[in-house]
């Protein structure tokens, strides 16, 4: 028989198995569950600088010396990832996508495959509708641009536009937005083909265009493309700090993709949300744009995470970038910011450039207080801000060349040829406005991930590009 000492010694050691037992159990139950809902948003070219410009500038408007947060900063798990490609130190878009997409590295301008353009890679995406999730992809540029492909596309090169969108079809995800497609009736080697929207429609698609359209449409849980009114630009959305009260925004579309997927569906879903012109303001060195891109895009994030208080069991939200552009610096000399200043401006500097044709075809012999007053109402150079005359010097240079001289001087970015007169006096702005700039094109720097909801721990920490579709898909469950 056991003695008494014994008997105590295995009823203890019983309990504490018990109670092993049962924290196991709490903690499968509690930190094992799984995601029902993914948010994905991505602001390409959005990298830590373009983050921290939007939070000084907000902080700056209301006389404050420091930061006003944006909605993903105060995300409780923060980290930063390394962008490189397989090619290059730094990635284009195509690459940078389908890091983000699939998980794996390529070469500059490939689009879900390997980096020969004979292996396709699997996106996360379609792990996602594996497993029975609905899926949406969405941006603010064109459905057929780099990074929203990269989710469902695979092509050996980035502008293989008409090949893009027909792997919709393929595809089968629920949702599809942005401005519209690029080439719909073009191929890759410049042949003539069947129109690519019939096609979609043939599908099953139903192809919706403009919010009001969505707005009244009875059948929003039907797989859908949502695009821009007819008679707009199909390569993207307006420039936030161009847009009117009823142009169609990456907010009306984020919007639209939550409504459409949530509609009668209780299994969940993947969101993919690219703020896609941060990246092209950035490529143009545009700094006051670039801040209402990033604005513009915390909007969507919003959105997000309105849904994540309703389900916060239930929800993970991701944002990051795909890469960095510009090389952006806040900081251009003195130890004091003006980034303020920088809400003087009105307009693009696509749509400066626009504004001064006009003057020309107008006025071809406008004088030089003409132009002026011009750049004046929409950057507040000397109406509201003293210029200086060795400032004005290479303005007032651009200016004899264009409406003396008549030879129109252009400076081209990678999505735009720009008025000489606008880009200087938006460098200028910029300038006085304590930003710089390295580069028209992307640059290495680190990008930001931030994450809230179920799973979001894991990204707390330095990553690569690749590491974070593999831990979406690590909490999510996802076969990937």
């Amino acid at each position: 028989m056991l003695s008494l000492t014994k008997l105590f010694k295995l009823t203890m050691l019983l309990k504490r198995f018990s109670l092993l037992f049962l924290s196991v159990i709490f903690s499968v139950h509690v930190f094992g569950q799984q995601p029902k809902y993914i948010f994905y948003l991505i602001g390409d070219g959005m990298g830590l600088n373009q983050v921290n410009l939007a939070e000084i500038y907000q902080a700056e408007l209301k006389g404050i010396n420091g930061t006003e947060p944006l909605a993903f900063t105060q995300f409780p798990y923060v980290g930063f990832a390394s962008t490189n490609s397989l090619s290059h130190g730094v990635t284009d878009s195509g690459a940078g996508g389908t890091a983000l997409a699939v998980g794996k590295k390529t070469k500059n301008g490939v689009i879900g495959m390997d980096s020969t353009g004979t292996i396709a890679y699997k996106s996360i995406a379609y792990a996602a509708k594996a497993k029975g999730l609905k899926v949406g992809v969405t941006t603010s540029v064109s459905i057929d641009h780099a990074t929203p492909a990269s989710f469902y596309a695979n092509q050996a090169h980035r502008n293989m536009y008409y090949e893009i969108g027909k792997d919709i079809i393929k595809s089968n995800f629920d949702f599809f937005a942005g401005s519209g497609f690029l080439k719909p009736n073009t191929s890759f080697d410049k042949k003539e083909m069947p129109a690519l929207v019939p096609q979609l429609e043939k599908a099953g698609y139903k192809i919706i265009k403009g919010k009001a359209a969505f707005d009244q449409e009875k059948n929003k849980g039907q797989r859908i493309i949502l695009m821009n009114v007819d008679g707009t630009d199909a390569s993207s959305l307006k420039f936030s700090i161009d847009q009117e009260v009823d142009d169609f925004k990456l907010a009306d579309i984020t919007r639209a993709a939550i409504t459409s997927l949530s509609t009668n569906n209780d299994k969940g879903f993947f969101l993919m949300v690219e703020g896609g012109k941060i990246d092209w303001s950035a490529h143009a060195n545009d700094g006051a744009t670039t801040i209402q891109e990033v604005l513009d895009f915390n909007e969507s994030v919003k959105l997000a995470y309105e849904f994540y208080q309703k389900y916060p069991k239930e929800t993970l939200i991701v944002v990051t970038a795909d890469h960095e552009t510009g090389g952006l610096g806040i900081g251009n000399g003195s130890s004091t910011l003006n980034t303020r200043i920088l809400a003087h401006q009105k307009v693009s500097q696509g749509a400066l450039s626009a504004k001064i044709g006009e003057l020309r075809k107008s006025n071809p012999n406008a004088s030089w207080d003409e132009v002026k007053k011009l750049l004046g109402d929409n950057l507040g150079l000397w109406s509201v801000l003293k210029v200086s005359e060795k400032a004005e010097a290479p303005i007032f240079e651009a200016y004899k060349k264009s409406f003396i001289d008549h030879h129109n001087e252009t400076e081209k970015s990678l999505y735009a040829s720009d008025d000489k007169i606008a880009t200087l006096s938006i460098e200028l702005l910029n300038k006085l406005g304590s930003i710089a700039w390295s580069s028209k094109n992307h640059s290495a720097a680190y990008v930001p991930v931030y994450a809230i909801g179920q799973g979001a721990e894991t990204f707390h920490q330095k990553l690569d590009n690749t590491d974070i579709p593999k831990k979406i898909a690590e909490v999510a469950g996802l076969d990937f």
